[in-house]
């Protein structure tokens, strides 16, 4: 690739910009991962224009996959970011770890890490790192293209630990493993090996050497519970994925040691009609709301929307014991059988609730809306609140339909009604703005009083729902403005663009139900957008809805700000949430040190470089905390059910691999999976880039989307595992699918799929945007 020359408007000299190997070259030697602005300020790039043909010129090279992009930019293909989450696997024969990146994305086999030792310093103070243990590691790359790195943080118990259920035999007893990829494969427990362990608990065991005929042996190193107990169901997940759960008594003395905040040093807003709006089994309330027509003449039919949050900065402190343990769960939990929450509930429903009629300290921003949604202006206080209502979604929309009750009556006029009025301007503003609008509906579970499920519906999607999320959209919007102007570290909530891959895959996906993907023009959400719209109400929308998904990036904290391609904002953080979500207590603190708010604010010896460390180690946390609650989910719907065995049921083609499809129930949404075996006498081939498996005789397809019906053959509860039996056809050629006679018995699912139902049970806000 020659260089390129563009030149500049009016009389500026004509601006040469770098080639493909130059700009190949730079990243390569960057230690870094590096955007579009790291590469023009090395270049010399400037003006709009260059800038725009720059950007070209890096879509033209990752496209040849040469370069990839992942949190923070770009990078040369296969290379390992800055920071990674990694498994240690073992030692090399100086005696160093090695590591493995959980995540890799490359070609080939992932590289090792060799971890350098710890020397002195703050870092000898911590636990010792072993195999088997998960950790965040800080890497370098070495002249020969080989790694190292450094642990910045131990986040994961010991994998080579297996989590099961203990059957007791007369010879000893053996082990269930609870996670798919362990089906099949018992574990031998010898006599006086089972330690405490009774029939039907869960335990954790470690493995003894292998033998190379028989099951493998081991042995139990603690006992975890009684399946037959409460909650039993999310303590499966609890162990397999590590997450704490039990608070030290450290973290517990502090908590009930602290002091509830006073008026000094904040603004009285204890008269404002402030409201909490939540699900109605709701223990703790973090956000409140208000709006008020803006009364200054330059605004006519404006509004002034407040967004009080509670003020978690004022009793988690710096270098605390809470604070330590917030940050190592990094999120609440929620599952449909219990929450584990970031913080003691002496916090998080007690100090930090903004109850109704009770003083608590907030956080809050005060936004002046323009008449056509624009924000025109806001500020952040540091105040003393009093909830004047907590009400439920549905009781205040029942009451803007005109079904009030006694305590929505009075305020009607004065606070749900300017409410829903500064929300029409804003939804305004968000229909001009076109974020991503998929239309994929979320399941609840409900369960019955012995923790058994009752039943799974969609909840109805009130305005009042959008009024809140739209609030806390904009307070967030406003919190990162705020900390940008100041030029205050603070960490992002970041969703980049979908990968070029991707696009061309979901281009191949779309052609095949004849809806062409531009080729040209920037990639923003409205193309997407645009292309649902097209199918909707139509026989392929839940399938468009689901490939549209699958094709975005998954959105992580970072302390560098790529934008939220989702929502179509160009900066983006999470504020609204501090009592369950680590990232808005930081963005919270750096809020109180750039605005001069007081005390608890952010240490001015917190670099960027720390924030980018928390913000991995919570995007972590947070991906931990979406599969516990999924498999959580998983479980329960196998236990739902078990005795329904030889049932048919509807459904839908929800993921294609090369071992089979997996089918979501319109029933439950639950997932369950048919072997390629099942699918007839024809040679199946995986076609990824359709999403679809295809006969190589006779072409019939099956794809992501399709209608089918299907038989229960098995339920798994303790794995979460639902094994089907085909009994639709597959497309023909030009043709749809009839109903056909059972096939043969499936064999075993694999690892790893599609979820049907999220859980959506408890407090979620948008919390995953």
């Amino acid at each position: 690739m020659a260089p390129r020359t563009r030149a500049k408007a009016d009389t500026a000299l004509p601006q040469t910009l770098p080639t493909r190997e130059q700009i190949l070259a730079f990243v390569a030697e960057s230690k870094e991962r590096v955007g579009k602005r790291e590469i023009a300020k090395a270049f010399g790039v400037k003006g709009g224009a260059a800038k725009i043909e720059l950007k070209a010129i890096l879509k033209e090279i990752e496209g040849e996959g040469a370069l990839e992009r992942g949190r923070g930019g770009l990078a040369e293909a296969g290379r390992l970011p800055p920071v990674v989450l990694a498994d240690i696997r073992s030692r090399d024969r100086h005696g160093d770890f090695l590591a493995v990146p959980v995540e890799w994305t490359g070609e080939g086999k992932p590289p090792s890490i060799v971890l350098m030792p710890v020397r002195g310093g703050r870092g000898a103070k911590r636990p010792a790192p072993g195999i088997g243990d998960r950790a965040l590691i800080r890497v370098e790359r070495d002249a020969e293209g080989g790694y190292s790195g450094r642990i910045v943080k131990v986040i994961g118990k010991n994998k080579a630990e297996i989590i099961g259920v203990y059957r007791a035999g007369a010879q000893g007893g053996r082990i269930v493993p609870v996670e798919k990829k362990g089906q099949g494969k018992e574990i031998l427990i010898p006599p006086g090996e089972e330690g405490e362990a009774r029939d039907g608990d869960l335990v954790s065991v470690t493995f003894e050497r292998e033998t190379r005929f028989g099951l493998p042996k081991g042995r139990v190193k603690e006992r975890l519970g009684s399946l037959g107990s409460e909650k039993a169901v999310s303590l499966i997940a609890l162990h397999i994925h590590g997450i704490p759960h039990v608070f030290a008594d450290a973290t517990l003395a502090e908590a009930d040691a602290v002091k509830a905040a006073t008026l000094k040093g904040r603004e009285d807003w204890r008269d404002r009609p402030l409201l909490t709006i939540d699900p109605p089994d709701a223990k703790d309330h973090d956000d409140a709301v208000m709006a008020e027509p803006d009364e200054d003449p330059a605004n006519a039919g404006g509004f002034v929307v407040t967004v009080a949050i509670a003020d978690v900065a004022a009793y988690v402190r710096p270098g605390t014991s809470l604070d330590r343990e917030a940050l190592e769960r990094g999120n609440s939990v929620y599952f449909p059988d219990r929450v584990v929450p970031m913080l003691p509930e002496r916090i998080s429903n007690d100090l930090c609730s903004l109850r109704e009629g009770e003083d608590r300290p907030a956080l809050a921003v005060r936004m002046v809306i323009a008449a056509d949604g624009t924000k025109r202006k806001h500020t952040f206080h540091r105040v003393m609140m009093r909830s004047a209502a907590k009400l439920s979604y549905a009781q205040a929309q029942a009451a803007i339909d005109g079904h009030g009750d006694e305590k929505t009556g009075p305020l009607l006029d004065k606070a749900l009604k300017p409410l829903w009025a500064a929300y029409a301007a804003l939804r305004t503003a968000r229909d001009r703005r076109g974020p991503l609008a998929l239309d994929l509906p979320e399941r609840k579970v409900l369960l019955t009083p012995e923790g058994g499920v009752d039943r799974v519906i969609v909840p109805q999607r009130l305005d009042a729902h959008r009024l809140i999320e739209e609030f806390m959209i904009q307070a967030n919007v406003a919190a990162a403005e705020t900390l940008e102007a100041a030029k205050h570290p603070l960490i992002y909530r970041v969703h980049d663009e979908p990968a070029v891959e991707k696009v061309r895959a979901l281009g191949e996906v779309l052609a095949s139900v004849g809806i062409k993907l531009p080729k040209e023009g920037a990639l923003r959400p409205d193309l997407f957008n645009r292309i649902l719209r097209s199918v909707a109400e139509t026989e392929h929308a839940v399938f468009i809805n689901e490939v549209v998904l699958r094709s975005q990036a998954q959105a992580v904290y970072a302390s560098e700000n790529l934008g939220h391609f989702g929502l179509n904002l160009r900066r983006y953080a999470h504020f609204t949430s501090p009592i369950r979500r680590y990232a808005d207590l930081i963005v919270h603190r750096a809020l109180i040190s750039a605005c001069r708010l007081g005390s608890g604010g952010l240490s001015p010896d917190v670099s960027a470089g720390d924030l980018a460390a928390i913000g991995e180690s919570i995007s972590a946390t947070e991906r931990r905390a979406m599969a516990a609650e999924r498999e959580t989910i998983d479980r329960l719907i196998a236990g739902h059910l078990a005795d329904r065995v030889g049932a048919t049921f509807a459904g839908q083609i929800s993921g294609v691999t090369r071992a089979g499809l997996f089918i979501k129930l319109d029933e439950t949404g639950a997932d369950g999976f048919v072997p390629i075996s099942q699918l007839g006498a024809d040679y199946f081939r995986h076609e990824e880039g359709r999403h679809a498996l295809v006969g190589e005789r006779t072409g019939e397809t099956f794809r992501l989307g399709d209608r089918v019906e299907v038989r229960l053959v098995e339920a798994a509860p303790v794995a979460g595992a639902l094994r089907f039996e085909l009994l639709s056809e597959g497309r023909k050629r030009g043709g749809g699918g009839t109903s056909k006679a059972p096939g043969r018995p499936f064999k075993a699912a694999p690892p790893g799929r599609p979820s049907g139902i999220r859980n959506t049970g408890t407090r979620h806000r948008g919390s995953r945007r």
